[in-house]
């Protein structure tokens, strides 16, 4: 059977980490509060109940107290999508139980595919629910209990079980693959996809993590093995594994989809948090939907929930016959984020309370340690720093303790946890010379073209071949074999409307070739002048260690790197350290993690006494920057300026100012900041953002700093030339093809006003 990845004990005896003990005691207290031990004894024999007085976090450490002594599945209700992980890390914080989060689509029944990863996740941990070790805890929003799963009783009817020594004929399961939706292909990489090779049978489940392989000594299974997808690597033998398909997306239908629910045990537990939320959430979302076909009302979405034992977790006092439990919890004030107060206002805040802080690394535990070290709450032992997520501080009144997270100290709100997620790897510069049908390509020696996709051209009586069309101006065709490939590629231009194609035996494309060739040349010659300068000119070398404000500042990072990412900043780290000044181009999607890169760079330039300038074409982007660097270098002295239209004149005038006098550490501007009134005292690296949005003039400006000072440049979309030149090697490149953890996926939908 399938191996459970969450095998949790139902008792909350086992022993705590250290750094997570604080939180635990905090959950155990509260299970002492009066009233408490009556709602549990209500749910317990089957009857509902409700908890007010959860302000902030605390309605997640109220269920956290509620999940160790829940028999079974503990569901909690949120009413906002967004709120989720957050709630799931709160709840992980306080109780050391890892919650399920049950997802919500994104988008509209009917819009998903058999590779949706969301239609995956919903199906994987519907499974899961009932299993013999179902999860402890499960986070749903409500919008995810308003979208239909699969019944139970369909999906058995779509599931197959292997085991070693199983007879099975090859052919019998091939044809069992293809009449449910998997897709034969080479290499097995996607969800709903399936390879066999001779007596090896690839197989990736649209509900499962990760792939499985099948050895077949003639028509019996020899071995079963879970394999990396990426790597094709082994992972674990299995004796037995449950091979599901998915019923073709079809809400709508009622005999084959229901609600989530239904796979929940009788003994499971449902937490509705905020329910009058709930409620004017749910009906705000069904109201902005112009088909709402397959979905549930907010009333058929919780009444099978209300079946099972439930409690209401909310702030305010709600009326209620129900037995009820009154937490005496208050709220925190807000911080001013300013580390130089930070010790003043906790002082002022907590003055004869107990601090409880939640730092979400070691790291960031042992630099407030330090910072609040002469404070009066650590001289008088009323200080813990401890690590674990908080989404909201809040006041436990009755034991006298105020609970705060690191991010309300600074002000910092976009915290995520490194979270196990399932990743599809990009290409964001090879794959340009991948075709697709429609396409503009290039054909070198006749021009612009649309490829029309691939034909089987027969060229003898015993022979054929599969060769690409193109089709040229005037419908003109012409067929290439694929073994001269290599003289097509894809088009990838500079402007902003298509190109028109070229004409058939005409001469207008080689004029348009030699055109090019010319400019190539007074390129090429520009490049060298500049690398003769670069190589003559030896830049600043940085410390090729980290110094110790540098290992905080990463540290600090609340999200996971990437692979890419990591490979970025360690090659940035590299030029920097080097005699030779830095040109590098950072190429990634949007989202992808290239500012942060930026930052690190800047950090250490920064940190080793020197100057940057970031240039962007964009006053809001101008204004992004400079928040997003504020915010993640708030806790170090330095200091980031900000110039563009937005300001008045006398105010830019006094930052460029104090730029002259080297008391501006990083300036972050438009244009503004390549005219001839600002002066660095000493620049060490310029970062621009979307280099091919600026104009000649500022390249040219560019181009002069390129021979003395490290310059790093990030683009989403980069110019042919300039991605031509670092493939070449001109200019060293990054790419950042791997999107982060939680990372959402762009989409553009042109709909009615």
């Amino acid at each position: 059977m399938r191996k459970s990845d969450d095998a949790r004990p139902a008792d909350s005896t086992r022993a705590a980490p250290a750094d997570r003990q604080p939180f635990f005691d905090l959950t155990r207290r509260l299970q002492r509060t009066p009233g408490f031990p009556e709602v549990l004894a209500a749910l317990k024999n089957g009857r509902s109940g409700t908890i007010d007085g959860a302000w902030g976090s605390a309605a997640s450490l109220t269920t956290a107290a509620l999940a160790l002594h829940s028999p079974s599945t503990l569901l909690c209700v949120i009413a906002h999508i967004g709120d989720a992980d957050d709630f799931a890390d709160d709840i992980a914080t306080f109780s050391g139980l890892r919650p399920e989060v049950f997802p919500a689509w994104d988008r509209l029944p009917g819009e998903s595919d058999r590779l949706d990863e969301t239609a995956a996740q919903r199906i994987r941990l519907a499974r899961r629910c009932r299993e013999a070790n179902p999860p402890r805890v499960v986070v749903a929003p409500i919008q995810a209990l308003l979208q239909p799963v699969p019944r139970p009783e369909v999906l058995d009817q779509l599931s197959r079980t292997l085991h070693v020594g199983q007879n099975l004929p090859i052919d019998d399961l091939a044809g069992w693959l293809l009449k449910h939706g998997f897709t034969p292909s080479e290499v097995v990489e996607l969800p709903g996809e399936h390879s066999i090779r001779g007596g090896i049978v690839d197989i990736f489940a649209p509900d499962a993590k990760e792939p499985i392989r099948l050895e077949f000594f003639g028509d019996e299974i020899e071995s079963i093995r879970q394999f990396d997808a990426a790597s094709q690597r082994s992972l674990e033998k299995l004796d037995r594994w449950t091979l599901a398909a998915l019923p073709p997306f079809n809400p709508a239908d009622s005999k084959t989809y229901g609600h989530f629910a239904a796979y929940l045990a009788e003994n499971a537990w449902v937490a509705l948090i905020e329910p009058t939320d709930l409620h004017d959430r749910a009906n705000h979302d069904l109201a902005r939907l112009d088909d709402r076909r397959g979905l549930f009302g907010i009333d058929a979405a919780l009444q099978p929930l209300l079946k099972h034992p439930s409690i209401a977790v909310s702030t305010l006092a709600p009326p209620s016959f129900e037995t009820t439990c009154h937490l005496r919890v208050e709220s925190v004030e807000r911080f001013s984020g300013d580390l130089a107060r930070v010790r003043e206002e906790l002082d002022t805040i907590a003055s004869s309370e107990r601090v409880l802080i939640a730092c979400h690394n070691p790291a960031e535990a042992e630099r407030l340690g330090e910072i609040l070290a002469e404070s009066n709450l650590q001289r008088e032992g009323r200080l813990t720093l401890a690590v674990g997520q908080l989404r909201s501080g809040f006041r436990l009144v009755d034991a006298n303790i105020a609970v705060i997270s690191d991010s309300e100290l600074f002000v910092r709100v976009d915290t995520r946890r490194p979270a196990a997620r399932r990743r599809y790897e990009s290409r964001a510069i090879e794959s340009f010379l991948d075709l697709n049908e429609g396409d503009l390509v290039v054909h070198i020696n006749h021009g612009i073209a649309v490829y029309r996709g691939l034909q089987l051209v027969e060229l003898s009586a015993e022979h054929t071949e599969e060769q690409l069309l193109l089709e040229f101006a005037d419908t003109a065709r012409l067929y290439v074999p694929i073994s001269k490939v290599n003289l097509v590629q894809k088009y990838v231009g500079g402007g902003r409307g298509a190109p028109a194609l070229s004409k058939l035996g005409g001469g207008a494309w080689e004029k348009r070739k030699a055109r090019v060739a010319e400019a190539v040349v007074d390129l090429a010659s520009e490049l060298i002048d500049i690398q003769a300068k670069r190589a003559s000119q030896p830049g600043t070398i940085y410390p090729s260690q980290d110094s110790h404000w540098m290992q905080e500042f990463e540290a600090a990072f609340p999200y996971q790197e990437t692979p890419d990412q990591l490979a970025a900043i360690e090659a940035v780290k590299n030029d920097m350290a080097s005699t030779r000044p830095m040109d590098r181009l950072i190429c990634g999607d949007v989202g992808y993690g290239k500012t942060e890169v930026a930052m690190r760079a800047a950090f250490k330039a920064v940190d080793a006494g020197k100057q940057v300038a970031v240039l962007v074409p964009t006053t809001v982007l101008a204004e992004q920057h400079h928040r997003t660097f504020t915010k993640r270098m708030a806790e170090f002295p330095f200091q980031v300026a900000v110039v563009n239209r937005f300001h008045p004149r006398a105010e830019v005038k006094q930052t460029l100012e104090r730029v002259a006098n080297n008391q501006i550490d990083i300036l972050i501007g438009t244009h503004r900041i390549l005219q001839k009134d600002v002066r660095f005292k000493d620049l060490g690296l310029v970062i621009v953002d979307e280099e091919q949005r600026f104009g000649v003039e500022d390249k040219e400006w560019l181009k002069n700093l390129r021979a003395t000072v490290d310059v790093l440049t990030l683009s989403a979309t980069p110019i042919p030339r300039t991605l031509h030149m670092s493939l070449l090697g001109i200019r060293d490149i990054s790419n950042l093809e791997t999107p982060p953890v939680d990372r959402k996926a762009i989409e553009t939908r042109i709909t009615r006003w």
